[in-house]
């Protein structure tokens, strides 16, 4: 059985996953249509203003909150391997900072190579056409992996 330390870490690192996951859920299945829908001047414009917006306070202690959680939660984890819940809680970790490292590694640099970008320059339609589709596909990743990790760790919340 967990104590309540990991169960409290448990709970709400699978809530922070599950709003994280809505986050860039909204994104995969509609945002990002929306703005391959505008013309491409409009749309990097309407994209460069929705990065600036995002390092929001909120945003981020979701985001970044919900990460260091699961870091402590992994090594909480790490030390009573014998437990069902455990395992459930390493997993969800795992996949949740997975996302978190594509978040890092691809969707930042992504944001702001765009954020350079002249909407109305020479060549600015390509970069973004080549810009939504890779970070669009990326995205689902994201989403995926926010939302196997609530589903995980709501799982080690019922293993206990």
């Amino acid at each position: 059985m967990i104590d309540s330390h990991p169960r409290v870490l448990t709970l709400v690192a699978s809530i922070g996953a599950g709003l994280v996951a809505g986050v860039f859920f909204a994104f995969s299945t509609f945002i990002m249509r929306a703005l391959r829908e505008l013309p491409d001047a409009q749309g990097i414009s309407a994209m460069q203003a929705i990065n600036r917006a995002a390092p929001s306070p909120l945003f981020m202690t979701a985001l970044f909150g919900s990460a260091v959680v699961c870091v402590a939660l992994a090594v909480s984890a790490l030390t009573r391997l014998g437990e069902p819940a455990a395992r459930y809680q390493l997993a969800g970790s795992a996949v949740y900072l997975a996302g978190v490292v594509l978040t890092i590694v691809y969707h930042v640099p992504s944001n702001d190579a765009l954020a350079v970008v002249d909407p109305a320059g020479a060549g600015a339609a390509g970069v973004w056409r080549h810009y939504v589709t890779g970070w669009t596909a990326w995205n689902h990743v994201r989403t995926l992996t926010s939302l196997a990790a609530a589903v995980i760790l709501a799982l080690a919340l019922r293993a206990e």
